[in-house]
Order: C-alpha cells, then sequence, then structure tokens
C-alpha cells in the first residue's frame, strides 16, 4: 500500500503562484509515472500534467506554458499565471499514464484563485 500526500493547495489571487507537492510513503515514487489531476465542482476529474520516471513530462492544454511538473524526492506542480478557472481540488496520482490514472490516489488539495 503506497499512501500519497498533497501539500501547497490555497487561496490566490488571478496572475498568482502556487507550488504543490506530492510525497509518498514509499520511494516507488521515484520509479513510476506521477500525475496531477482535478477536479472543479460539477465536472469531471482531469488529467493536469503527468512527468514519467524519467522525466519526460506531458501538460494539459489549458495550463501549457503556466504550469511545470518537475521530480526529486517528492513531486512538484508549479503553477504560475493561475486564472479562476483552475480552481479546483487537485490530487497526485501514481503509477498513471496519459490514458488512465493509476490506482493510488491523495487525499486532494484545495486550490482557489480569486480576487
Amino acid at each position: 500500500q503506497v499512501q500519497l500526500v498533497e501539500s501547497g493547495g490555497g487561496l490566490v489571487q488571478p496572475g498568482g503562484s502556487l507550488r504543490l507537492s506530492c510525497a509518498a510513503s514509499r520511494s516507488s515514487i521515484r520509479f513510476t509515472n506521477v500525475g496531477w489531476y482535478r477536479q472543479a465542482p460539477g465536472k469531471e476529474r482531469e488529467l493536469v500534467a503527468i512527468i514519467t520516471s524519467d522525466g519526460m513530462a506531458n501538460y494539459a492544454d489549458s495550463v501549457k506554458g503556466r504550469f511545470t511538473i518537475s521530480r526529486g524526492n517528492t513531486v512538484t506542480l508549479q503553477m504560475n499565471s493561475l486564472k479562476p478557472e483552475d480552481t479546483a481540488v487537485y490530487y497526485c496520482n501514481l503509477g498513471g499514464s496519459i490514458a488512465a490514472p493509476g490506482y493510488y490516489w491523495g487525499q486532494g488539495t484545495q486550490v482557489t484563485v480569486s480576487s
């Protein structure tokens, strides 16, 4: 069993930045794909960014150029130029691909972009 813990969410004004982090209870996070998903009220959960074990990253079109995913001992999502439509609960996911998420999810962290 792997536990994922997200941190770094909060309230930010439009145009601001936040940095999310995902930590795992086991070192397995270093050897598999890790993705960030988000779910806004009334909407489906969607893939925001995913990074492979060797550091290749893919992004949703809506966040390209604004968000950056990176990995070390944790997986971080640097979010810049935030927009109100980025407001959602953000979840870390382990072991998935662009096509489908993996089995393990974190509990989620709220990101609210509002003036």
